[in-house]
Parts: structure tokens; sequence; C-alpha cells
């Protein structure tokens, strides 16, 4: 039986894989820390709240002291990293968070990890620390490159992808100077259930569904290789029982596709779905242009944003050939899913794009 403190577990990809974990490992404990910032969300957790092998807290990972803390307490095993500051735009503006959170907080966790794990009298603690990066540590490859493997060089080219590849930096170094088991995956951009709404894939579902713009960056033809979300869990799953100590794992789920090819087929299946469900024009009766079946109207181009990476795109063969990796879902059915799952988790979306959800966050835990 394991015992997880999983970071960042209120957000997107954090939550999917506690859903995950609690499904298939049912005699294990997962501890969840998450700052609930506004990426962070409770009400992601809501299918394991009442389970008895959950618990929440709200924290912060540069909080060395509540780290130590809760592993000791639950006599923590394993730490899966989520927690960091992940949106591009965001990072452009505002690049202090992202310092913060991405760098200083990594290092305060592994500073509590070796603290709890390798400084204590009896020796080294049997354990594994698991840090979730991401492709754009790599930086940007031409159409006619390579996919990213793990022996690429990392080449970050945004503040984001700079924070994100020194943390990668300092889990490396954890293991190589003290011996911390250790093991890296980074994956390619993931999409599915409870993705925060500023993110492309759901800022086009909820754009159409209130008859908005579709803003597209340039010409729309920087190309990302996406993978679902549930499927990132399962590479985890496979590099936390499988993958060697000290080893980088790529995890991707062999589906390339340009930007504006991902919001054309967005809109295809908005419009399939409304002409399915009739209902659906009661529900969203800002929705014309779905409803008219001519939702790419709304399509928009706008100032590409500074060093846009042109094209990303990862090689997981170590990933399978090492522990048997292939991702489950075709990006035709996984954006299927996606969809139908925006069309009918109306109110959580909603909640967090108004702010109401923030409101509730502030009066539970001020």
């Amino acid at each position: 039986m394991k015992k997880l403190l999983v970071t960042g577990g209120a957000g997107f990809i954090g939550a999917n894989f506690v859903h995950y974990w609690l499904n298939k490992y049912q005699e294990d404990k997962v501890i969840v820390l998450d700052a609930l910032t506004y990426a962070g969300n409770m009400e992601n957790l809501h299918l394991v709240q009442g389970n008895d092998n959950f618990t929440f807290i709200k924290g912060d990972i540069c909080d060395q002291a509540l780290v130590e803390s809760l592993m000791l307490e639950h006599s923590i095993d394993t730490i899966v990293h989520f927690a960091a500051e992940s949106h591009v735009d965001r990072s452009i503006t505002g690049p202090d968070a992202f310092i913060e959170t991405n760098i200083l907080g990594t290092y305060s966790l592994l500073k509590a990890a070796k603290k709890c794990w390798l400084d204590v009298e009896s020796g080294s603690v049997e354990h594994r620390f698991h840090h979730v990066s991401t492709d754009e540590v790599y930086g940007t490859l031409s159409a006619d490159d390579p996919a990213f493997s793990e022996e690429t060089a990392y080449a970050p080219n945004s503040p984001y992808s700079a924070s994100k590849a020194a943390s990668d930096h300092l889990v490396r170094a954890y293991h190589h100077t003290y011996g911390l088991n250790v093991t890296t995956s980074n994956c390619s951009n993931n999409y599915g259930p409870y993705h925060f709404p500023e993110k492309l894939i759901p800022l086009v579902i909820t754009n159409i569904l209130h008859n908005k713009e579709l803003p597209i960056y340039g010409d729309g033809m920087q190309i990302r290789d996406w993978l679902y979300v549930e499927d990132h869990a399962y590479g985890i799953d496979l590099v936390l029982n499988k993958g060697r100590v000290g080893e980088n794992y790529n995890i991707g789920g062999n589906n390339e596709w340009a930007n504006i090819n991902i919001v054309k087929e967005v809109c295809k299946l908005v419009e399939s779905e409304f002409a399915k469900a009739p209902e659906l024009a009661a529900r969203f009766p800002e929705a014309v242009a779905a409803i008219n079946a001519n939702t790419e109207s709304l399509i928009t181009y706008v100032k590409d944003r500074p060093g846009h990476d042109r094209r990303y795109a990862i090689d997981a063969t170590k990933t399978r050939d090492e522990l048997g990796y292939e991702p489950q879902e075709s990006f035709e059915t996984g954006i299927a899913k996606t969809v139908t799952w925006y069309l009918n988790n109306e109110s959580w979306w909603k909640a967090v794009m108004d702010g109401s959800y923030q409101d509730w966050v502030e009066k539970q835990y001020k």
C-alpha cells in the first residue's frame, strides 16, 4: 500500500490523477496539498470527497515545515509533484509567480523530502519523488525536426518553460548529489475534463457557447502533441511502478495537430452535439453560430504572442519500450469525450469563469 502526497492535486491534471489513482488502487492513501489559487478547484475533486483514503490540505508547497509535518503525520512514501504555474501567457506578463512556485516551490519540496526520507537515524526510507514536467523545456521544433526524446537538449523559450527546466535540473541534482529516489516525466499538451477555461480547448468550447470570438494566435499553424489527461495519469502510474530511479520519461499522445485544426475540429463537434440534442439550444441560447452550424465564423486571428514556439512533438519510444506505455485514447475519441463533458458540466466552468468559486475559497479558508 502506497501513501501518496500529491501536490497541486486540485488542479486539472492533478485532480484527474487523483481520480485515476484512487479508482485503481483502492487501498492506497492519497493526501492532496494545494494552495487553491486561480487554477486549483475543490470541485475538481468532488468525486473523491468522502473517500476515507483521501485527505485534502490547503497549503503552499513553499511551506517546508507544513510539507514535513504532512509527510511525517501520514507516513508518506511517494510524492507526485504537479503543483506549478503553467500558462505561458501569464508567465510573459507576470513571471515572478512562476519563479516562486515552479523553482522555489520544487526546491522546498526536495528539501523536505531529503529531510524526512534521507536525513534520518535509520538511514534512507523506501521512497519515490516523482516530478511532473513538460515538453516545453526542450524548446521548439521545425516542421521536419525529429520529435523530442529524453536526450534532447533543454532550450526553454518562455519564463514558464525556463522555470520548469530549472525545477527539472534541481530534481536531477537531488538524485545525483544526495541519492534521493526521483523520476521525472515530460508530457505533451493535456486536455480533458476539468481543464481550466483559459486554455485553448475549453476556451473554444465555452466561447462557442457564449457566441464569442475564437482567438487564434498568428496563422494558427503552431503544432502541438495532444495527450488525453487520463492517458497522462496512466503514464505516471507506469513510471511510478516500473520506471528506473533517476530517469526521465516522455509521455505523449501521438497526436500532432495545428492549433487552427484543433479549433475547427471542436467547432464541428459542438455543431454535431447541437444537431443530435435540440435541447442544447434552450440551455445555451447564446450559441447562435453552433445552432446555425456556422461556428467557424467565430474564428478571429490575433497578433501572435512573443516567442511563440512553432512546434512541439514527443517521442515516447523509451516509455513504450521500457514501461509498455501506449495512449488509450486517439485524439478523435478524447476530444469527443471532452466536448461532451463540458456540455454536461456547465455549472463547473461557469463558477470558475465568473469568480464565484474563488469567492467561496476565500470564505472557507480565510
